[in-house]
């Protein structure tokens, strides 16, 4: 399994909000990328950079400086990424890798952009600041691919997948997914206050619940964690049955996840 010391040269972070952010404190924290190695692109103070420049890292240096990188990391709004890349390409080197995070942007599309150079999409959740992330590889390049994977596993559950187009459906389920769980949580602590519990009590439990649940996922599978919790005739398996019901829930779900895809085939 490739590692971190398979990334020999500078990394060059373009792009710190709020995902580049996370991806910055997320290798800082697991040690993935030493300060020292990074090289941080970004039009307006950020306090992740910042705290990066106070462990060794470079901000904004002369273009210069990029001739060495081994890897480009495109962290920018996807309508941004042509203007932002065309100053630097004159100063990258031939086994450059451009690794994008960039939701809806296809190889192929980055390619007529850029040029030649391997590239290697990644689409990681937030979670990987506290080193805790999901984060879906693709790549048709072995050696681009090999690279993503050692920028990612250190702080990510991370998946390869085995075609590009399946890029916007993983980004769907897990680049999304925590909303969806978030926007259920709520949903779970209004219900609560309709059948009787103050607001402060509802948002408590429900909160609570989804971190215990969490907690206790483990490697069981999903059918046996439902099964650990919902006895036959009891009122767990009651409240399964109402949201089962006429197949409500996988259709809402297939909904939910289909109109993110859509998305995100409209923005790339």
């Amino acid at each position: 399994m490739p590692n971190a010391a398979s990334v020999s040269g500078p990394v060059v972070l373009v792009g710190c909000g709020r995902l580049g952010s996370a991806i910055l404190e997320g290798w800082l924290l697991s040690g993935t990328v030493a300060a020292s190695d990074l090289i941080i692109l970004s039009p307006s103070e950020k306090p992740a950079a910042e705290t990066a420049r106070a462990k060794g890292a470079r901000i904004n240096p002369p273009l210069e400086t990029l001739t060495d990188a081994a890897v480009i990391v495109l962290a920018v709004k996807p309508a941004l990424w042509r203007e932002v890349m065309a100053p630097l390409a004159p100063f990258l080197n031939d086994r450059a890798v451009i690794l994008s995070v960039m939701a809806g942007v296809t190889a192929p599309t980055l390619a007529e952009g850029i040029g030649g150079w391997p590239i290697v999409r990644v689409m990681p959740t937030t979670g990987v600041s506290r080193g805790r992330g999901v984060a879906s590889v693709w790549s048709a390049d072995a050696r681009a691919g090999d690279i993503g994977r050692a920028l990612f596993e250190p702080m990510a559950e991370t998946v390869v997948l085995a075609d590009e187009v399946l890029m916007d459906a993983a980004t769907a389920v897990a680049g999304s997914g925590a909303a969806y769980f978030y926007a259920f949580t709520e949903a779970l602590a209004r219900a609560g206050e309709a059948a009787g519990l103050d607001a402060t009590t509802a948002d408590v439990l429900a909160r609570a619940t989804l971190r215990s649940a969490a907690d206790s996922m483990g490697d069981d599978g999903l059918e046996a964690l439902i099964a650990r919790i919902a006895s036959p005739g009891g009122s767990t398996r009651a409240g399964l049955d109402a949201m089962a019901k006429d197949g409500r829930l996988t259709a809402m779900l297939d909904e939910t996840v289909a109109a993110a895809v859509k998305r995100n085939r409209e923005m790339g």
